[in-house]
């Protein structure tokens, strides 16, 4: 049977424009009984007369843009063909270098571009704001024709060119799948967008963008809206109806870059329309990438938890946009920024401050600098600080600086956040340290002034991989023996095509930075390792990206996690590590698994029985005991809770040579013994699945934080690599500020 997902009432102009007036719900149907589409809509229409008495009426309801149940709502539960009514909710959105980076290129002949002849005839869906077709990103010039197998509707260009507004004077948003502000062009250009030489930013980051599966289709299924407070927001309604509709058309992969912030919903809430349209996706074996969000560096903010989606922590790659501040002491300061203006020359240079000697009141903090007298600004560059993680924070102090007729400004801040154009205007970051510096050298002479160079384009060695400081952390706070995020891939000041409508647009491209940018980078991997492997579950996929994973950058030094503390990241950073296709395509081993595993882990973690039968659609009766979510067959070990110890189980499915033999290698965590039996694992034509059990002993006497290690599988060639986090909790479900 085919698993529905029905959305029964749209009222999508009150929701973009009026949402706090409007209740939007869906009605979630459960299995689908037929898989004729005129068989399902005349079922809904059946359903939708007994309630509004007349098949007329019921007809008529179903009217895009105008369905409406305003005094019929509570009547949808009482209906037996009903599973639920969901409230509708509201979620957040979340290149020419990143390729090359990850070593993703077709110089080798057998690599994995040249053996999916760059993801020909393979359909990526994107669950985001649209798509501008015009780009030269989304040419199709050399395609062939569109897969068979695509059971969807094709939209002309001519239909992206409709009414332009929602319902709203003030709302230039389009009424059809043309994207108004380039977040879902962005991310689509990143996971399938064609190759175009020659592409740069401002005249920064030159090269050929692509994206990682340059031949792939690209199936945009538009449920994010831009509103007329500026914000873009995608609706829960318009998500389970986005996922609903692309497995119904057949994608191969599904990219969805939105999530929920912290507290989540638990992954049978119907509220959380990605977990349970994943859920229903994965069913039917297409894999769901979806990004962690950007509430970092705090732990425990990782989003798009549920063990059956890829989730996508954010780095940096190693290309950087250096901007040289030489001071009047001569001493050098590299920042960074997009400005490729002329040079600032000696320019006197103030961080404003009360110096005791004015009765007047200054502000250095970047957010208040309007708020400074004019004369302070004038003709100045500026030094601010700030605490603050978004991009609009310094085009705001920029636009300040600009208004009191001031050179430049130079705002200290944490570092591995995007960086932003000022519109021409010179704004540089620093962080802190070198903010310091700065302010020290103003504080130390009568005469402070700086000079600003354009900023240069640098890549490769000494530029170090980082994890962005916006990426969202684990410990998964839903679920915390599952470990989130899974993988990461470059997400820092990616550059791909852009609607034009997008503030930051140059001749078609953008910079952008989040793990909206990082997902499509591994969506579009995905979608590779499908076509070499089509017979492979998500599972499998997940797993072999993640046993494979860099964890260390290209120049095999570590990778730190950029934060109130920079250190050196860890699984609830970056999961398995950092993607690597090649060795993805050739994993050796992987931990596998299926929809009854999915069902045992909603057991194994006290979800009633009732509420997992209203997500999978199948009477489900869970057994007593309860298993264990430890023993889900994931590419890791997360044991959150250990008193003394445990033994876990995990089996491994052999997809390298007939005869392989591996041998474990265990990298304990600090203060816990980690034994594996049995010691070896021998695969022939006739065993390809073997378990094995891993007993994890805490020598620690006090409740501690987590200590990392991995357990590898090896057989000289391939290094199937787990991450190991263990957390040693004597006094159980315990909270301590200490």
């Amino acid at each position: 049977m085919t698993r529905a997902l029905i959305l029964v009432a749209i009222c999508l102009m009150l929701t973009l424009n009026n949402a706090a007036e409007t209740k939007v719900h869906i009605v979630y149907l459960g299995e689908k009984q037929h898989d004729d589409p005129d068989s399902v809509t005349e079922s809904h229409h059946q359903m939708l007369w007994s309630i509004l008495g007349s098949k007329e009426a019921a007809h008529d309801s179903m009217t895009p843009w105008l369905l409406s149940f305003r005094s019929q709502t509570n009547q949808f539960p009482k209906l037996p063909e009903v599973v639920h009514v969901i409230p509708n909710r509201f979620y957040e959105l979340q290149t020419t270098r990143t390729w090359d980076y990850l070593q993703h290129t077709s110089k080798h002949p057998k690599n994995i571009l040249n053996q999916t002849n760059m993801g020909d005839q393979l359909i990526i869906g994107v669950v985001d704001s649209g798509i501008w077709p015009e780009s030269e990103s989304f040419s199709d010039n050399g395609l062939g024709p569109i897969p068979k197998r695509w059971k969807g509707s094709c939209v002309s260009k001519q239909s992206f060119n409709g009414s332009t507004q929602l319902g709203h004077a003030e709302n230039p948003e389009y009424i059809s799948p043309r994207d108004f502000d380039g977040h879902g062009t962005h991310v689509a250009a990143t996971a399938a967008g064609s190759f175009v030489p020659d592409t740069n930013y401002l005249g920064l980051g030159r090269g050929t963008a692509r994206g990682g599966a340059p031949r792939a289709r690209i199936a945009m299924y538009k449920a994010c809206w831009h509103l007329v407070t500026g914000a873009t927001t995608c609706s829960a309604a318009d998500l389970v109806k986005a996922i609903d509709e692309a497995i119904h058309d057949g994608v191969d992969v599904l990219s969805i870059s939105n999530g929920f912030s912290v507290p989540l919903f638990p992954e049978v809430d119907t509220q959380d329309g990605v977990a349970v349209g994943a859920f229903h996706a994965v069913a039917k074996g297409i894999p769901v990438v979806c990004a962690g969000g950007n509430a970092g560096p705090s732990s425990q903010t990782i989003s798009n938890t549920a063990p059956w989606i890829i989730t996508v922590a954010a780095t940096t790659q190693d290309r950087s946009f250096p901007t040289f501040i030489t001071l009047g002491n001569n001493v050098t300061v590299v920042g960074q920024a997009l400005y490729q203006g002329p040079d600032i020359d000696f320019t006197e240079l103030v961080y404003p401050e009360d110096s005791g000697a004015s009765n007047e009141t200054f502000y250095g903090v970047c957010e208040d600098l309007a708020k400074n007298p004019a004369h302070i600004i004038e003709e100045k560059i500026v030094l601010c600080f700030t605490k603050s993680t978004s991009y609009s924070t310094m085009i705001q102090a920029a636009s300040d600086v600009v208004k009191l007729d001031g050179y430049g400004v130079i705002v200290a801040r944490n570092p591995g956040h995007q960086l932003s154009p000022c519109f021409g205007f010179p704004c540089l970051a620093v962080d802190y340290e070198l903010g310091t510096d700065i302010l020290f050298y103003i504080r130390s002479t009568r005469s402070p002034v700086a000079k600003i160079q354009p900023t240069r384009t640098l890549v490769g060695l000494p530029v170090a991989t980082k994890v962005a400081t916006f990426s969202s952390r684990g410990p998964n706070s839903i679920s915390p023996a599952i470990l989130k995020p899974d993988i990461a891939a470059p997400g820092v000041n990616i550059l791909a095509a852009t609607s034009p409508n997008d503030t930051f647009y140059d001749k078609g491209f953008a910079m952008k930075s989040g793990t909206s940018m990082s997902a499509p980078v591994v969506a579009g991997i995905v979608a590779l390792l499908k076509s070499v492997h089509p017979h492979w579950s998500p599972a499998a996929i997940r797993s072999a990206i993640v046993t494979t994973a860099w964890r260390t950058d290209p120049s095999g030094e570590p990778i730190f996690a950029d934060g109130s503390n920079r250190k050196l990241a860890d699984p609830f950073d970056y999961g398995g590590g950092v993607v690597n296709s090649e060795k993805a395509a050739n994993p050796g081993l992987v931990y596998d698994m299926g929809v009854k595993d999915y069902i045992l882990y909603l057991c194994s973690v006290g979800y009633t029985d009732s509420s997992i039968t209203g997500l999978v659609s199948k009477k489900t009766v869970c057994a007593n005991p309860k298993p264990s979510v430890l023993d889900l067959n994931l590419p890791s070990i997360t044991i959150p809770n250990l008193a003394k110890e445990v033994t876990i189980t995990r089996t491994v499915t052999n997809v390298g040579p007939v005869g392989s033999v591996y041998k474990p290698v265990i990298e304990a965590p600090m203060g816990v013994n980690v034994t594996v039996t049995p010691s070896t694992l021998v695969f022939n034509a006739y065993t390809r699945k073997l378990s094995f059990k891993v007993r994890v002993l805490t020598n620690h006497i006090v409740n501690t934080g987590y200590y990392f290690g991995s357990l590898t599988w090896t057989d000289s060639v391939h290094n199937v690599v787990i991450p190991v986090s263990v957390r040693t909790q004597i006094m159980q479900r315990c909270y301590d500020e200490n």
